[in-house]
């Protein structure tokens, strides 16, 4: 199952993770990232603090600012490849 570690607050997105067949973690600290090993990580774009794990995760780190939710599950799609 591909896991997507995303921002609090980001609720429109994270159910239209869920229905692409995303196992979605909602995180409100950067630290919880790591432990939680996920596949792509979805943040606001808001916090600059978030935005610091970028140089820090192997997992792509998406940006939800200005984009639709669908916009958001394609780009994941298009970063992670074709699932297991």
């Amino acid at each position: 199952m591909t896991k997507v570690a995303i921002e609090q607050g980001l609720r429109p997105f994270q159910e239209a993770l869920k229905n692409a067949g995303y196992v979605v973690v909602e995180v409100t600290e950067p630290s919880e990232i790591d432990s939680l090993a996920p596949h792509a990580v979805v943040v606001s774009g808001m916090d600059s603090d978030f935005m610091g794990i970028q140089d820090a995760r192997e997992a792509p780190v998406i940006t939800a600012a200005g984009r639709t939710p669908e916009e958001v599950v394609d780009e994941v799609r298009r970063s992670l490849g074709p699932r297991e």
